[in-house]
């Protein structure tokens, strides 16, 4: 084993996103940590979002940048987030909102293997 990725995005998720890019341009986004929306990752404009010094990079997804708080990042770091699409209308200030679907953050452990990989052991 190689590589492992820290985010990943199911085929509906690249499909959304490439409808969402097509209407706004290059996107980002960012995991959402707040209570109603944690988890929801939010679709921006790329340069929408001001990402700081507390934010991790965690790879692409579609092309677009995916981010999440440090903090956050910290209690979820031994986990593959997986973007996929459920129906129902995203976040406030998310791109996919009127598209009737919307972008949800499903997750897994990482195998020992891949935690080793990763730098985690």
């Amino acid at each position: 084993m190689t590589e492992v990725s820290k985010v990943v995005a199911t085929d509906a998720a690249l499909e959304l996103i490439e409808t969402v890019k097509a209407k706004h341009g290059p996107v980002m986004f960012h995991q959402s940590g707040g209570c109603c929306d944690g988890s929801s990752p939010m679709c921006y404009a790329q340069g929408e979002f001001l990402v700081g010094d507390s934010d991790v990079w965690l790879g692409d997804i579609g092309g677009a940048p995916f981010y999440m708080s440090k903090s956050q990042y910290d209690y979820w770091k031994n986990t593959m987030l997986i973007i996929d699409v459920v129906p129902g209308r995203g976040g406030m200030f998310s791109l996919e909102g009127p598209e009737g679907r919307r972008f949800l953050t499903r997750s897994r452990v990482f195998t020992e293997e891949e935690r080793r990989v990763l730098g985690l052991l």
